[in-house]
């Protein structure tokens, strides 16, 4: 495959708007860090919204979508639906708390919330640990989609995607912060959505594929179309669909879906308008994340089970890709060989836009914490806030840098998702509940985080060697949770609360409701105060109802795909009635 001249004028004219943002936004991005890190705290609910949504629609996302449905079936997403209760709640429990601290970064709550070295201590480990180690983690499984999709596409090495796919992401997001990378976001999820939505349409009416209703009927696709596992099959049944509902959500930590929020979702909190922006903002991100994304990216994965059945037929189809890096997930870009010129170009467009998303704020949120929380708070706390902002650039570089290192060693988009989520289990519990219980404190969090990080290296490396016992995935990830969530509750109560001064300070900024701080109250004489508007009641009414508008919506649209009217449209019904509710309780003063 050739690709014209057309397809890369498409792609280069993107390419020239954002280098354009970047120069444009440079200059109020650099006056200070708040400008460059926040955008001032002055953005409007519906850029974040979509920002966040950007932001998660990275180039690796329609490749661990086809890697799950081609492995599990369209049931098999659970592994990633699930999630959407952490994001209700963090929608209507904790966006507000997150604008109400007024923190510059999600480090800086540890001193705003514990005392002494220990938050200190878990500060700056946390900036690093976070900001570099994690970050970097992540991005490289960013930049593996990229390799992947230049070695189909372009017939790139893998050296040469990261090198092209970084130097453009790297250079507008150095110069313009947040608010370049905000404004590049609403451009790249227009061009990502378009381009997803059109690709899938000319696939299904490829003469191979025969329409949707050829696809949704074919042998090799129909035992893929389930929204739920099969109960018969206990061990998927379990994995697929009871632990990422009953314990994944709250109890592993990854990112995008934080329990509590953290992360570039705290980021884009903390830079709205107010605490309405704030809210809204989040909930926007979590229906169009959830209900309105995934169904191109399925249908292009059922595609090509009939396209490309096995992974022998990938490999035999793309001789030239480099074989170690021949998947499941490479089924996707795969696909979009098929397209024709022009749409090829948008496409590709399409993706190396979700990709630079992705990253840029990855790139900044990582360049935060270093500048931040590490180099400002322990470095040079008198540094100015140009040096601050030359910090935050010169590290962005660098992570990119790392990120790009990384990629040449990973070589499947499912794996890599599974070792971050092993990485983040039982820590989750820990963000949900330091707002609301006095009890925790610093060595809590340093006690989770290095169990959970220890466990992982454990369970991936050295414990089937040392006992001889094969664990599967699941059975790892629940031991990392029971284990990880039991440590630091015994730590907890085995050791001392936050001064007092510090407690009080929290308790009277964040205000935060329900019986967790009742404790200390008692013990002080403090008399009990809230915010007006928070009910806690309320809230998980809100969550509840913002739960059933995207998982109504979600299949709604899906029984709509597979000609199942009635309880399609019985489901949008449900879905809109929901979602109107919600906003009128959210109205109410």
């Amino acid at each position: 495959m050739q690709i014209s001249i057309l397809d890369w004028i498409i792609i280069f004219s993107f390419f020239a708007v954002f280098i354009l943002i970047g120069f444009v936004t440079s200059k109020k991005s650099g006056k200070n860090s708040k400008e460059f890190f926040l955008s001032g705290r002055n953005m409007p609910w519906w850029m974040l919204g979509i920002s966040m949504v950007a932001t998660t629609f990275s180039a690796d996302t329609p490749n661990l979508v086809t890697n799950i449905v081609r492995e599990n079936g369209v049931s098999g997403n659970w592994q990633w639906w699930a999630f959407l209760l952490t994001g209700m709640m963090t929608v209507f429990f904790y966006a507000k708390l997150w604008r109400r601290s007024k923190v510059l970064t999600d480090l800086e709550f540890y001193e705003l919330r514990y005392s002494g070295n220990p938050a200190k201590f878990l500060r700056a480990f946390r900036a690093i640990y976070l900001g570099v180690f994690f970050n970097v983690m992540i991005m490289a499984s960013v930049c593996l989609a990229g390799i992947k999709i230049g070695g189909v596409l372009l017939n790139l090495s893998p050296f040469e995607c990261v090198f092209y796919s970084s130097v453009i992401t790297v250079f507008y997001s150095s110069l313009g912060g947040l608010r370049s990378v905000v404004i590049t976001d609403l451009i790249q999820f227009v061009l990502a959505m378009v381009g997803s939505v059109w690709a899938c349409i000319y696939i299904l009416n490829l003469n191979d594929i025969g329409g949707l209703q050829s696809l949704i009927n074919n042998p090799l696709v129909i035992n893929k179309l389930a929204f739920f596992p099969e109960v018969s099959d206990k061990e998927t049944f379990l994995t697929i669909l009871i632990i990422p509902i009953a314990v994944q959500w709250w109890a592993v930590w990854y990112p995008g879906a934080e329990p509590g929020g953290g992360g570039y979702i705290a980021q884009r909190m903390l830079s709205a308008k107010n605490e309405k922006n704030a809210i809204y903002s989040t909930l926007l991100f979590n229906v169009a994340h959830y209900a309105l994304r995934p169904w191109p990216w399925i249908l292009i994965a059922l595609s090509s089970l009939i396209i490309y059945p096995t992974l022998t037929d990938i490999s035999s189809a793309f001789p030239l890709v480099d074989q170690s890096i021949i998947g499941n997930d490479i089924a996707y870009p795969a696909m979009l060989y098929l397209l024709p010129s022009g749409l090829l170009g948008l496409v590709l467009a399409s993706l190396i836009a979700a990709f630079m998303s992705t990253i840029s704020s990855h790139l900044n949120w990582g360049a935060s914490y270093i500048s931040l929380d590490f180099y400002k708070r322990f470095i040079k706390k008198d540094a100015t806030e140009k040096e601050i902002v030359f910090v935050g650039r010169i590290s962005t570089v660098v992570l990119m840098l790392l990120a790009g290192f990384l990629a040449l060693e990973l070589s499947d988009a499912l794996g890599a998702f599974q070792i971050l989520l092993q990485i983040g289990a039982g820590t989750g519990s820990i963000f949900l509940l330091r707002w609301f219980w006095w009890r925790v404190n610093a060595y809590s969090e340093i006690t989770g985080m290095s169990v959970s990080f220890l466990l992982a290296i454990y369970f991936q490396w050295f414990h089937s060697d040392l006992t001889g016992i094969e664990l599967a995935s699941y059975e790892k990830l629940l031991w990392s949770i029971f284990i990880t969530t039991s440590s630091w509750i015994i730590v907890t109560l085995l050791t001392k609360p936050s001064d007092n001064r510090i407690l009080l300070e929290f308790y009277t900024r964040i205000k935060p409701y329900g019986i967790g701080w009742n404790g200390f109250l008692k013990s002080n004489n403090i008399k009990k105060t809230r915010n007006n508007e928070d009910s806690s009641m309320k809230d998980l009414l809100l969550m509840f109802l913002g739960i059933i508008t995207v998982y109504f919506g979600l299949f709604g649209i899906g029984y709509f795909i597979y000609n199942k009217l009635l309880i399609g449209s019985i489901m949008i019904i449900i879905s809109l009635i929901s979602a109107y509710t919600t906003n009128y309780i959210m109205s109410i003063k």
